[in-house]
């Protein structure tokens, strides 16, 4: 990355939430591998771990319309303060269970249920907030610099995680993520709240509405419910598959392993990361339609996993997996 690029955090208040962006972000990369191999230690079936993770996924999926409301009404960096609160207090309560041994399956589930829920009101606070921290003529490098941190802790953090959970156990690798979001927090403090009339919103509707109109929108586009249900359905089927399953094979197999599987994730993010330089110089007729065709790819690891898995086939389906994914979301976010 280019020096120039590193002026963006000459800004305090971009540098505060630069911060708090990067260590929150080093701890989500960790809780696939680390929340997978904690429900298996409490219960080692696929039922146990297709329910915390069903749970936590329909929380998300619930809330998120409502979380999209709230960021829009009030300040993105106090939404984000009391999710960051929420989420290090779910993550330190389910590690300090795991690691006393007092765990069970119902209070696993009631916690990452919570825990969805409060992410579907992070991710809606967190677009935006950079152009309310940091200089316009900055702007760009500040979005460089937050992807390339992102790119790079996509691919760090789950194998250090199946390192954790290999040599200290899963509770402590929640534990590392709970304590991410408790040094964001205090950066997230240091960030300053920016007045509502700088975020430009003013209260003239209902929340009710409001959530009445987004779906309006939603539903009149044909092509867009359309690829929203076909991404979706076909996005369920490899969560599932690898969310459940992939860890449950990869413990039971002396060939992948708790550290394999962190290992193979970490290619699936790389993947993405080499896809995106990739498509920065690939110019596509028809983007969408690519990224539907590509996503036939998430079939692959599956097949392979299926397979007598081992640890580098798996990971090159993965790798493949994470960079048909990142034509997917290419050709969306340029329709």
């Amino acid at each position: 990355m280019k020096v120039e690029a590193l002026g963006a955090l000459g800004d305090r208040r971009f540098a505060w939430y630069f911060t708090a962006r990067t260590v929150s972000t080093a701890g989500s990369a960790m809780v696939p591998v680390a929340l997978a191999f904690a429900v298996l230690h409490v219960d080692e079936s696929a039922g146990a771990l297709a329910q915390v993770l069903g749970v936590r996924t329909l929380a998300l999926v619930v809330f998120l319309l409502v979380g999209g409301v709230v960021a829009d009404r009030f300040s993105r960096i106090l939404v984000l303060q009391v999710s960051h609160v929420l989420t290090c207090l779910t993550q330190a309560i389910a590690a300090a269970l795991i690691i006393s041994g007092h765990a069970t399956l119902t209070q696993l589930t009631v916690i990452e249920g919570v825990n969805g829920a409060v992410s579907a009101f992070t991710m809606p606070a967190m677009m935006g907030v950079v152009p309310l921290v940091v200089d316009r003529s900055r702007l760009q490098q500040a979005n460089a610099l937050l992807s390339f941190s992102r790119s790079g802790l996509s691919i760090i953090g789950p194998a250090v995680a199946g390192l954790l959970v290999v040599g200290v156990g899963p509770g402590w690798a929640l534990a590392v993520d709970a304590f991410t979001y408790a040094v964001a927090i205090v950066c997230l403090s240091r960030v300053g709240l920016p007045r509502r009339s700088e975020e430009g919103r003013a209260l003239r509707h209902s929340m009710v509405r409001e959530l009445r109109e987004g779906w309006g929108e939603f539903s009149r586009r044909e092509w867009l419910w359309v690829v929203v249900l076909a991404f979706g359905l076909t996005n369920a089927i490899h969560t599932g598959v690898i969310g459940v399953l992939g860890p449950l094979i990869a413990k039971s197999s002396a060939a992948i392993g708790e550290a394999g599987w962190g290992l193979v994730l970490s290619a699936e993010a790389g993947g993405t990361v080499v896809m995106t330089l990739v498509m920065l110089r690939l110019r596509l007729r028809h983007p969408l339609r690519a990224g539907m065709v590509a996503i036939c790819v998430l079939a692959l690891p599956m097949v392979l996993l299926g397979m007598a898995p081992a640890l580098v086939p798996v990971a090159v389906g993965f790798f493949l997996a994470g960079a048909a994914v990142e034509v997917f979301g290419v050709g969306w976010n340029t329709v």
